[in-house]
């Protein structure tokens, strides 16, 4: 194993600092250096809330060592070298010069509690920025044996995220993010949807008395405006009561304007007519689709507003629960559609005026009972 390179304070200058942030963590650290004793004033941040190693490491010496006795502090750096050798377990590179440094570029010392308010505001960036990469990565895993399961477990974890931000910093006026959306990533390979699609509309032309088995799923579920709208008249002709075929659904598309585009009406009618498997199969493999397309554009959404620094952390809050309502409207909806099928409780048989029952009408009582009892 080849050795670490030690760092000097000219190596720590020359790391062009990530955010701005670095520089208010200097600020912090200078102050804690300066005065031991107002660390007690720091709250909401710890090591992991800082930007580097070495100031994480600092910040973990400082908050764990002895305080030294202010006026001894005053006269020597005894406190400061056992700083710089606690933090040094650590962080190899650190110097008693770069301490120096910190205590040098340090404006205020009373100033240390806004100094943490700051680097906890953009820890809070990053974590909201790291838990959404999570959610995407998570949305394009094609090996994750069960995704659905495991994409809503990362929408639950950036929520908690979310929630744990929302919980720090109060709400302030005008926080809507000003950040705009993401541009589109690069369009994925819809060649398998379409095919499955297609199965789908063809399916429920076939059997129009299984669509309202499939009510959770919906027309912005299908990944082309032609199959989003094809379902809409399937779905439409189903509720009124009309008759479905391939001829009356492409009538309908007419009078939506759905042929508008070009569509051949020949290769629709061919589209609607070639059905196979189950009307559920297709609709729950659709929706679990669309489920993680939704996940994967909330999570795109969610890190653009945490990579912008413009917006504050409750800006952050207001927009990441916007995207994450998306995930979990379309998440009750997948519950709806793989959920156990509620079971109906028998009617009672209605009260007779008629005296107690006859042999033949007991008997039979006694047969629905017992049959009942062998299911």
């Amino acid at each position: 194993m080849s050795p670490v390179p030690e760092l000097d304070e000219d190596d720590l200058d020359a790391i062009a600092p990530p955010h701005l942030v670095f520089h208010v963590e200097q600020a912090l650290l200078g102050a804690l250096l300066l005065d031991p004793h107002r660390l007690g004033y720091v709250t909401g941040i710890a090591a992991a809330s800082f930007s580097t190693a070495a100031h994480a490491a600092l910040y973990t010496a400082i908050s764990t060592l002895p305080p030294p006795d202010p006026a001894e502090h005053a006269k020597n750096t005894k406190w400061l070298d056992h700083v710089l050798t606690a933090a040094r377990k650590q962080t190899r590179g650190l110097t008693a010069s770069y301490l120096h440094t910190l205590v040098q570029v340090c404006p205020w010392a009373h100033h240390a509690p806004a100094y943490a308010r700051m680097i906890e505001a953009e820890h809070a960036r990053r974590r909201l920025h790291s838990a959404a990469e999570r959610l995407i990565q998570a949305t394009h895993d094609a090996y994750l044996p069960h995704p659905i399961q495991t994409v809503l477990a990362e929408a639950d974890a950036l929520a908690a995220v979310v929630d744990d931000i929302a919980s720090r910093f109060p709400p302030r006026a005008g926080v809507l993010p000003r950040t705009p959306a993401p541009p589109a990533a690069i369009a994925p390979d819809h060649t398998e949807a379409v095919e499955e699609e297609q199965l789908l509309l063809a399916t429920a032309t076939a059997h129009p008395a299984d669509i309202d088995s499939v009510r959770w799923l919906l027309p912005d579920d299908l990944t082309l405006p032609l199959h989003a709208g094809l379902w809409q008249c399937l779905t439409t002709l189903a509720r009124r009561g009309e008759p479905v075929d391939p001829v009356t659904v492409l009538w309908e598309a007419q009078q939506r304007g759905l042929l508008n585009d070009g569509s051949e009406p020949r290769e629709v009618i061919r589209l609607l007519a070639e059905p196979a498997g189950s009307l559920d199969y297709w609709g729950e493999r659709t929706l679990q689709r669309s489920l993680l397309a939704t996940a994967a554009q909330a999570g795109h959404h969610i890190e653009a507003y945490a990579g912008d620094p413009a917006n504050t952390p409750f800006q952050l809050v207001v927009g990441a629960r916007r995207s994450l309502a998306d995930i979990a409207a379309i998440r009750t909806r997948w519950q709806h559609a793989t959920g156990p099928m509620p079971t109906r409780r028998p009617r009672p048989p209605p009260p007779t005026r008629a005296g107690p029952p006859t042999t033949t009408t007991a008997a039979v009582a006694h047969t629905a009972r017992a049959a009942r009892a062998t299911r």
